[in-house]
């Protein structure tokens, strides 16, 4: 069985590249176009992990990463935030919140999917 993870971001273009991206690594993908599109799907489809950016209209990042850590169901879902920003005050607001690690937008491929793969063994 694959691996199912959820990404949550704005841009339809980032969407796309995750998808293409994940897709090909073997992942199974479901986007989400922002927090609270993604905080609605995460019960029913049940990821193994999720991909999040921070800024974003109706619900930030922030709020996707308190949301799911707020559900006992989903308390220890890894959750990597994908995202143009590079401020050490946002990493750390992150890691707080409960974010599992952080990557800055342009991803590189290889790494995103080795990161997938490390962190969901």
């Amino acid at each position: 069985m694959s691996t199912k993870v959820l990404a949550i971001d704005d841009s339809r273009t980032i969407r796309e590249m995750l998808k293409h991206t994940l897709s090909s690594g073997g992942f199974d993908v479901l986007l989400a176009e922002d927090g609270l599109d993604g905080v609605e799907k995460l019960e029913n489809f049940n990821p193994d992990l999720v991909i999040t950016d921070i800024n974003m209209p109706r619900m930030d990042g922030f709020g996707v990463i308190e949301a799911i850590r707020r559900t006992e169901k989903f308390n220890g879902l890894p959750i990597l935030v994908l995202t143009t920003e590079s401020a050490q005050e946002l990493k750390e607001r992150a890691k707080k919140s409960g974010a599992t690690g952080w990557i800055v937008k342009p991803f590189d491929d290889e790494k995103l999917i080795g990161t997938i793969r490390r962190i969901t063994v």
